[in-house]
């Protein structure tokens, strides 16, 4: 009958080492995917609904973070700087909604190139319902080519996604 408490805590045991595993995975795969970020940098372009966009990547600060400037014919010029934070890798998006919604990846696949980012807090969030970025999809399909999709949420709802297929220009 003794047998019985031993085996509960050892699964225990083994629980929370897997647990510890998969985070300490995670975060390594985090480092590859702010790797694979910086290898944008340079010029983009793309035809969206707000007309021609174009995207300009920088690695600034010793290589420690990525700006992300976005311009396009019908909206506001928008900022992006992606960086780890210890050993996860954050963005913060300074939105023409006037709010800077910061996301935290939460998957990254290196063979397909995909990288997503969800919603962790925001500054000048006049509400919790008011309308912000809230996730983020990159696919760096290869060198050239790049796709994203921004989640727009309003009242706690999704409320548009603004897609995009980016080419490199240089």
């Amino acid at each position: 009958m003794k047998r019985q408490p031993i085996l509960i805590a050892n699964l225990l045991l083994a629980a929370v080492a897997l647990h510890a595993a998969s985070a300490k995975s995670e975060r390594a795969n985090d480092a590859a995917a702010f790797a694979s970020l910086k290898t944008l940098a340079g010029e983009w372009e793309a035809d969206t609904a707000m007309g021609k966009a174009h995207l300009s990547y920088e690695v600034i600060a010793g290589g420690t973070a990525l700006v992300e400037k976005e311009t396009a014919e019908k909206m506001p010029t928008m900022l992006t700087v992606y960086h780890l934070d210890g050993d996860r890798l954050l963005l913060t998006h300074y939105c023409m909604a006037g709010n800077q919604p910061r996301m935290q990846a939460r998957a990254f696949n290196p063979e397909s190139g995909e990288l997503e980012f969800q919603f962790l807090d925001a500054t000048n969030l006049t509400t919790p319902d008011a309308g912000h970025m809230h996730n983020v999809k990159f696919r760096l399909v290869d060198h050239d080519h790049l796709a994203t999709e921004w989640e727009f949420y309003e009242n706690g709802q999704r409320k548009m996604t603004e897609t995009a297929q980016y080419t490199r220009v240089r």
